[in-house]
């Protein structure tokens, strides 16, 4: 061990998008808070790169939006297509402008968020960023929380009043706590690739976020500020090797352009996609968020926006315990509404999503396929379709929730 035991009011393990909201807002309402990152920097994650519209307003809250948007791309319409048949259905955010200042979807890669806000932490007197410190251990009692952070020299000992695990898929909090992780990881691996190729160039009206359907082999296709992304399926029985090569790359992208192999690629990724919730997001004086308390496939973006809506609500009760404006009571209410809505919108929604996808040309991807025109077509259930992708319905099915 060693120095003294340090005394701050929460901590919070790990540095990125969700953590280092969770820590923005608690420092602007005067909490003495503690971000401990256990890399040099926010790791770059080039995953998730999707803000929807209640995002987007929460984050304007911290003086951060217009920084996001500015470096973003503005993205009101995505598309469902059906690569076989050409078939396009197109999806407009601009139809619910009236319930939102934010009627789009911005395509920035989420470790910009993280990385400007852990910048502007450091003009927080309230607020320490720490990185290369661990969470390794923690001990809480009904006072407070004892955390113990490993450094390259060293075990730093913290005293706080509340820890908040957000510290990813495989948070050492969440695993200290003993708290089941339920769910099921799907069968295929993700494949990620990225080009600076135009591939709008070739391919007509094609939206920033496309949906892509196909008997073979289904894709999303997605613009981020600097690339083009795509995501395709593989089974797990293909090789890593296979996967990352040239020929695959040029297959996928000879899929939807005139010229695959001419297609350089700047990143090509493989990883797992999980649908796990964890069975309880608060233990007494723990706090867990974002991926620490649940998982599900990118289809639709919810992940990381989930853990925003995450770090809002849980931090907004915070404050109020913090403040002795409320009792424990207001952080089991977070686990109630966080962790149901969890299971009952953004689960559903993405396995939902993921089921579309993955129903190729038989009679479940044609039933899909006539519920997605039926969306399309007719206003009412667009407009409720379109509030239920954007994540307004599931912030007001969570705040109805006592």
């Amino acid at each position: 061990m060693t120095g003294q035991t340090e005394r701050v009011q929460v901590v919070i393990a790990g540095a990125g998008p969700v953590g280092c909201v969770a820590a923005t807002y608690l420092a602007q309402r005067g909490i003495d808070v503690i971000l401990a990152e256990t890399g040099n920097d926010a790791a770059q994650d080039l995953r998730a790169s999707t803000f929807h519209p209640p995002s987007l307003e929460m984050l304007d809250t911290l003086g951060i939006a217009q920084s996001l948007i500015d470096m973003g791309l503005k993205a009101p319409i995505y598309h469902w297509r059906d690569r076989r048949s050409g078939e396009v259905l197109s999806f407009d955010l601009s139809e619910i402008g009236d319930v939102t200042r934010f009627p789009y979807r911005i395509q920035c890669e989420q470790y910009h968020l993280a990385r400007m806000l852990a910048e502007r932490l450091g003009d927080q007197p309230s607020a320490r960023v720490m990185f290369g410190h661990r969470v390794i251990h923690f001990d809480q009692d009904e006072a407070g929380v004892t955390v113990s952070l490993e450094h390259t020299t060293g075990i730093k000992k913290v005293r706080a009043d509340y820890l908040i695990g957000a510290d990813g898929a495989n948070s050492l909090v969440r695993k200290w706590l003993g708290v089941e992780f339920d769910g099921f990881t799907y069968p295929e691996h993700f494949l990620c690739l990225s080009t600076k190729q135009p591939i709008d160039a070739e391919i007509p009206n094609l939206a920033y976020v496309n949906y892509v359907s196909d008997p073979e082999e289904w894709l999303v296709l997605l613009r981020v500020p600097s690339v083009w992304r795509v995501l395709v399926p593989a089974s797990a029985e293909e090789d890593p090797a296979w996967l990352l090569s040239d020929a695959k790359k040029n297959k996928v992208f000879g899929g939807l352009l005139a010229d695959g192999e001419a297609v350089k690629t700047e990143h090509r990724t493989i990883y797992r996609v999980h649908q796990r919730v964890a069975k309880s997001f608060h233990h007494n004086r723990v706090l867990l968020m974002g991926d620490s308390a649940h998982l599900n496939n990118p289809l639709g973006g919810f992940g990381m926006n989930s853990g925003i809506h995450d770090a809002f609500n849980g931090c907004e009760k915070l404050v109020r315990v913090l403040n002795g404006e409320a009792g424990q009571e207001e952080l089991a209410l977070y686990d109630r509404q966080r962790r149901t809505v969890t299971h009952d919108f953004t689960q559903q929604q993405t396995i939902e999503n993921m089921a579309i996808m993955r129903a190729g040309q038989g009679e479940a991807h044609k039933r899909k396929q006539e519920t997605m025109r039926t969306l399309s077509t007719d206003p009412e259930r667009r407009r409720a379709y379109l509030l239920r992708q954007a994540m307004f319905t599931s912030l007001a099915d969570a705040a109805a929730i006592r």
